[in-house]
């Protein structure tokens, strides 16, 4: 049994530990979030955030996430609600400021890389509250293997951080 903290609720799982993260998200607690892009961590479709770090969770083993937080696409809200002291009903209406910037900016075409686009954001703003269109750019292809778009949608996506980035900012210094 493998004890992992999954979008703020403690999840026990009897997946064999070398079982990609990815699988037990999807198949055992039918979180969608995630996809299964490539199987290799060569796009980035199927990221989470493992105690705030990015993560590719094909490649990554149940084992590897024992006993930390691991944030899908699904627990961003619950995320910046934490992370802003919001409850109750407050908490329920507000969505994640990425998961807001890319509804605004219409940043999905077909939308299947949207999932790991949005969880790299995340992780990029929680690090850097005002980033350059060049660290946005860096953050998207530094690192174990570029996050992969097919339909191309890199604009609104750079535009999508940036609008993420203001409100986060705007909200930090109210």
């Amino acid at each position: 049994m493998t004890s992992v903290i999954v979008n703020g609720i403690k999840r026990e799982l009897q997946a064999p530990a070398d079982t990609p993260l990815l699988y037990v998200l999807r198949n055992d607690l039918e979180l969608t979030g995630p996809q299964f892009g490539c199987g290799l961590a060569q796009c980035g479709a199927c990221s989470v955030l493992l105690n705030g770090k990015e993560v590719r969770s094909c490649i990554t083993p149940l084992a590897s996430a024992a006993g930390k937080e691991v944030t899908t696409l699904e627990g961003l809200q619950a995320r910046w609600a934490k992370q802003k002291g919001l409850s109750g009903e407050a908490a329920a209406k507000t969505l994640h400021p990425i998961q807001q910037a890319w509804i605004e900016e219409q940043t999905p075409l077909c939308g299947f890389c949207q999932n790991g686009m949005m969880i790299k954001a995340t992780e990029l703003l929680e690090h850097n509250a005002s980033p350059t269109v060049q660290q946005i750019k860096e953050a998207f292809t530094a690192g174990v293997s570029p996050h992969l778009c097919r339909c191309g949608s890199y604009t609104a996506i750079i535009e999508a951080v940036q609008r993420a980035a203001s409100v986060m900012t705007e909200r930090s210094n109210a």
